[in-house]
């Protein structure tokens, strides 16, 4: 009877062949026989390779790295604890009780492995490094939390505190999505250092720093609008009311000095005035009105734990 029955391990995978191997049997051989592989499709050997290693293997029925998480928990995993990692042999299953240990002793329901505590040369670029530093310092300011490391595939979480979370993303965005839930849901997370290496000669990533990076962008603006309105309507708010104040002096100048009127900028300016005064008032309300819930939920909590 192994101490880890209850825990499952979840691998997405996309043509992983030449590390999906190593990478379950790793698992397997640190103690946890439940090894979940999610197939996005892929066309080499990598489900056939993992089903040898002794995974379970099943097939997305969508595609993307959200969609087969979303998936593999709400209908292939009934065991209390999940622990994902990349199938990329990037990540050190040796790790797997560090990560897990929180959430069974009940210190949190949510754990994120910070890469950036013991990061292998050559494990990611610098242009990757400045990337990850420039998305968690942006999470930071909109969401108002530290947790380090917001891009790391390596998590482990409760199944219940997972299904709580409203998710959408489909691809590499899950990360972002699940930091972004936790905070929404106010969900106990802890970080635990972990290792990170290279990833194998012969394996390719599947990430496109460009494509993936604009992404989680949109993703962290996109749920600031329920965690941070006041950033969300402010930020546009700001941009319109500075562009107006802009055209204002534009045609003032050209008014002063020219004696030319421009009759349609000077709309146009009056306009974004507005709009982006109003932005802002809304954006002021918004974050009124959310504070006001979270000090009910709050109390609503202190209630029900006292009885």
């Amino acid at each position: 009877m192994s101490d880890y029955d209850d825990v499952c391990i979840l691998l997405p995978t996309m043509d992983e062949a030449a590390t999906v191997g190593e990478v379950v049997s790793g698992f397997r051989e640190a103690g946890f026989p439940n090894v979940l592989v999610m197939d996005g499709g892929s066309t080499d050997d990598t489900r056939a390779i993992a089903r040898t290693a002794g995974a379970r293997v099943a097939r997305q029925s969508g595609q993307g790295k959200g969609q087969a998480v979303r998936e593999a928990v709400r209908d292939h995993i009934d065991e209390s604890y999940v622990l994902m990692a990349d199938a990329d042999d990037t990540y050190d299953a040796e790790d797997a009780s560090a990560m897990l240990q929180p959430l069974i002793d009940g210190d949190a329901e949510h754990v994120i492995g910070n890469r950036f505590a013991d990061m292998r040369p050559g494990a990611m670029t610098r242009l990757n490094q400045v990337g990850n530093r420039i998305i968690n310092l942006t999470f930071r300011a909109i969401h108002g939390e530290n947790f380090r490391d917001i891009l790391s595939g390596y998590r482990a979480f409760t199944r219940e505190s997972f299904l709580r979370s409203n998710l959408t993303a489909d691809g590499f965005g899950i990360e972002t999505e699940l930091a972004v839930e936790c905070v929404k849901n106010r969900t106990r997370v802890r970080v635990v250092p972990i290792t990170y290496r290279p990833r194998p000669d012969g394996s390719a990533t599947n990430l496109n720093p460009v494509r993936d990076g604009g992404v989680i962008f949109l993703e962290l603006y996109r749920k600031a609008k329920t965690n941070n309105p006041l950033f969300y309507f402010g930020s546009v708010g700001a941009l319109s009311t500075a562009a107006g104040a802009v055209m204002t002096l534009y045609v003032l100048y050209e008014w002063l000095v020219y004696e030319i009127g421009h009759e349609i900028v000077a709309v146009g300016a009056v306009g974004a005035t507005i709009l982006g005064i109003q932005l802002l008032i809304f954006g002021v309300l918004a974050d009124m009105i959310l504070t006001l819930h979270r000090e009910q939920l709050s109390h609503r909590e202190r209630v029900n734990g006292d009885e």
